[in-house]
């Protein structure tokens, strides 16, 4: 199974979303960015180091939001999500993405998340109706 990390990244209120390429897995879809732990990293120090690395930001990681396995035919992931705060006057690039986008997390059921990502979208949607 592969370990890899997600960031909810938060700033002035909205959480950062990014749009996967066409062509690749789950190309148009969207997800919460971060990527593979490398060997010797823990997962904050990956996500932290994928975060750079994809889009440029500086990110300071925060609580843990769960670990999430996903599985299909062979390919099988565990996802661990972070809350993570993006520093309010820094801009990112996309790198690896289509698109980014800031919105409320009111907003976030209106896009279609890539499969791997539901269980975190659905925690904050939970998070949001109390």
């Amino acid at each position: 199974m592969i370990e890899v990390t997600a960031a909810v990244i938060e700033r002035d209120g909205r959480i950062l979303i990014c749009r996967r390429r066409a062509g690749e897995r789950f190309g148009g879809f969207w997800e919460f960015p971060g990527g593979k732990t490398e060997s010797g990293e823990s997962s904050e120090e990956g996500l932290r180091r994928e975060i750079r690395e994809e889009l440029g930001l500086e990110v300071e990681i925060g609580a843990k939001i769960g670990t999430f396995p996903y599985r299909e035919d062979s390919f099988a992931i565990a996802l661990t999500a972070f809350r993570a705060i993006g520093r309010p006057d820094h801009r990112y690039f996309l790198k690896d993405h289509a698109e980014a986008r800031w919105v409320i997390p009111a907003d976030l059921g209106r896009y279609d998340f890539a499969p791997a990502d539901i269980p975190i979208l659905e925690f904050l949607l939970q998070r949001q109706n109390r």
